[in-house]
């Protein structure tokens, strides 16, 4: 069995690599074959990909905030 390489650090990913990365997550929990500790691993990491996806939308709208209210 080939070793798993550690996911990159969700910091260096973009919004759109990581929202990617969370919608195949989902995709493969959804096929329910993985085995658990690996499902909850997945879990876990798609936990840190919707926090960091939320948390760049957040700047995003404030940024637009700041810029309608110049």
């Amino acid at each position: 069995m080939p070793k798993k390489t550690k996911p990159q650090a969700v910091d260096h990913l973009t919004f759109e690599q990581a929202f990617a990365e969370l919608e195949e997550s989902v995709r493969t929990l959804e096929r329910g074959d993985l085995p658990l500790e690996e499902s909850l691993a997945l879990y876990e990491r798609g936990q840190e990909l919707a926090a960091y996806c939320a948390q760049l939308l957040d700047e995003a709208e404030l940024k637009v905030q700041r810029i309608e209210a110049d």
